[in-house]
Formats: C-alpha cells, structure tokens, sequence
C-alpha cells in the first residue's frame, strides 16, 4: 500500500503527482501486466539475452566504438 505525506495546505494536484511517481517507482503496473501470461523461463532467459545485447551495443556506440 503506497502512503503519501500530505502537508496542511499541500495542493492536491501536487499529492497526485507525488503519487504518481511512487506508483511508478514500485514498478506495480509493469508486474501485473507482466503476470498476465506466463512466459516460460528459456523464453525469459532468451530476452534477458537480447536486451543485454542491445544494451552493450548502444553503450558502444554512445563511446563511439
């Protein structure tokens, strides 16, 4: 359960918005979109691959190498 710290007088525009972040900060809507379908682990681990790949190589291109 996400507890957000409202001062008196706090705008509550602002309160949304603190909200907002620490909902995006605990990654709950990644998770549960994730737990949708089941992917199988080899299928997890084969993207895990593909994505530290891509990772490295956009890392060398921003060295420039």
């Amino acid at each position: 359960m996400l507890v957000i710290q409202v001062k008196e007088g706090d705008n509550i525009e602002r309160a949304l918005k603190k909200y907002k972040r620490k909902f995006e900060k605990t990654k709950t809507l990644r998770e549960l979109r994730a737990r949708k379908t089941y992917i199988k682990p080899c299928v997890a681990d084969r993207e895990a691959r593909k994505k530290a790949i891509y990772v490295e190589a956009m890392k060398r291109q921003a060295i420039g190498e």
